[in-house]
């Protein structure tokens, strides 16, 4: 679970995206925090960084970096980020991950393209396409937003947090 959507000051400005559909997910799951980009090393509040040249497999294949605006690459850290937040996945006994929409680490099916302009690009974030990787289903708050959580009742069907 994306530590932002549950209230947390991780992301990059120091803020949060508190998101109720999210945290109304307590009621039939434990739900287990993270924020790849501080279990990497990077501090908050933190500079923006985009992913060049590609998406999150293509930097954990090693063809793309992700750098800040103003040109620091910060791969290094989402790497880490990405491969502690399946470890902690792991460890919790986690079946599938709800993530921040967009985001470098995060994001599911689409991040911004690396021009920092608000445009859009197939593919996952970093830790997002590890988590994939992993066997994790994904979705983002947008999707529970929708209703793409299955409902209460249906535990086998819960897969967003440790059991």
């Amino acid at each position: 679970m994306s530590a932002c959507l549950l209230g947390l000051p991780t992301r990059f400005d120091g803020g949060a995206r508190t998101r109720e559909a999210v945290a109304a997910l307590r009621s039939d799951a434990v739900l287990v925090p993270v924020c790849p980009e501080q279990l990497g090393g990077l501090p908050t509040p933190r500079r923006p960084a985009e992913i060049q040249g590609g998406a999150g497999d293509e930097v954990l294949d090693g063809v793309s970096r992700v750098c800040t605006r103003e040109g620091d690459d910060v791969t290094d850290a989402f790497l880490r980020g990405a491969a502690s937040a399946v470890e902690v996945a792991r460890l919790a006994g986690v079946r599938g991950a709800v993530l921040k929409a967009r985001s470098p680490s995060c994001g599911v099916g689409e991040t911004y393209d690396g021009t920092f302009s608000g445009r859009l690009r197939s593919g996952h974030g970093v830790a997002a396409a590890l988590l994939a990787r992993s066997g994790l289903r994904l979705l983002t708050e947008e999707d529970v937003a929708a209703g793409a959580v299955p409902g209460a009742g249906h535990e086998e069907d819960h897969g967003y947090a440790a059991r």
